[in-house]
């Protein structure tokens, strides 16, 4: 028999535990038939309602119901990282506890991996139905501008939700550092992954816990993990208004020597002033976000710290 680990990261999602469960039970006949045992590893990312008292309802009925029950809340990223490692299966999978990744698609992503080969299976939304306008926009120009940034090739609507091997998750575990963008890691590993395309699910109870901020900030770490282009950008920029400042400085003298000096009003000079100290802000904006990430690796903080687990 191989086994099958289902890892599910749940922050206050106490209303979608046992849904979920029973949604992910409809597809046990299918393994069954492929020799294949399923384990499902809920972890905790700190949750401040009654999660894992859910969970913990789950495992006394079944006992391939297991917790990994963060000390406080580490992101959904360390909560990956940490389903990844306790997992023992041949096959991983990641699914979000809301339901919006359908478990319905396990067996056809299985037969992907089985029987054509494919190291992981992962899944993108073709549509955003159910988002606020504004937000689907700024996501879309994220994947434009990241791909058009980075070497790592990041799919446009990509989720969480995906199937993959063993060696395909050994690799992923092998990637210890503290800023983590899973998306950009799936491919930087490379290995050869399905695509499956599925209409956007809404959530089935519950709200979401990724506010606009929240996602201008992990957008924001995506690129600074997979990209060194802002800092070359900062460079070009400082070059850029180095030959500007040589041009004006010619042009001042010259027309010194032709017209005299006359004094010239301050408000233009003023707003040269913002305009250059606003740029050196901005660059040096730039340098300290890889700074600051450069200094919570060199620290080697754990990612996530465990209460309890069973």
């Amino acid at each position: 028999m191989k086994l099958l680990s289902v890892i599910v990261p749940c922050y206050n999602e106490e209303e979608n535990v046992a849904d979920f469960y029973h949604e992910l039970l409809k597809t046990e006949s299918f393994f069954k038939s492929k020799d294949v045992e399923i384990e499902i590893i809920y972890v905790n990312d700190g949750s401040k309602d009654n999660t894992v008292a859910e969970v913990k309802k789950l495992h006394e009925k079944d006992e391939r119901v297991h917790l990994v029950n963060f000390s406080r809340n580490f992101g959904k990223e360390a909560a990956i990282y940490a389903g990844l490692k306790t997992s023992k299966g041949d096959f991983v999978v990641m699914l979000d506890a809301d339901l919006q990744d359908p478990p319905a698609l396990l067996p056809e992503m299985y037969r992907y991996i089985a029987e054509e080969g494919y190291d992981s299976v992962a899944t993108r939304r073709v549509d955003r139905k159910g988002e606020p306008p504004i937000r689907s926009f700024f996501a879309r120009r994220f994947y434009s501008l990241i791909n058009k940034m980075s070497k790592t090739e990041i799919v446009d609507g990509a989720r969480d939700y995906r199937l993959m091997t063993r060696q395909f998750v050994d690799a992923i575990l092998s990637m210890e550092e503290y800023n983590r963008f899973s998306k950009g890691i799936f491919g930087w590993v490379g290995f050869n992954t399905k695509w499956l395309e599925f209409e956007n699910i809404e959530r089935k109870k519950g709200e979401t816990k990724w506010s606009f901020w929240k996602l201008f900030i992990y957008a924001l770490d995506g690129i600074i993990a997979f990209s060194t282009t802002p800092l070359a950008f900062a460079s070009i920029l400082g070059v850029l208004f180095c030959i500007l400042a040589f041009i004006f400085i010619i042009f001042i003298f010259v027309r010194a020597l032709i017209f005299g000096d006359p004094t010239s009003g301050w408000p233009s000079l003023v707003c040269i002033i913002s305009l250059v100290s606003g740029v050196q802000l901005f660059c040096i904006g730039i340098v300290g976000q890889y700074l600051s990430k450069t200094y919570l690796e060199v620290k080697k903080r754990p990612i996530y710290l465990i209460k309890d687990e069973f």
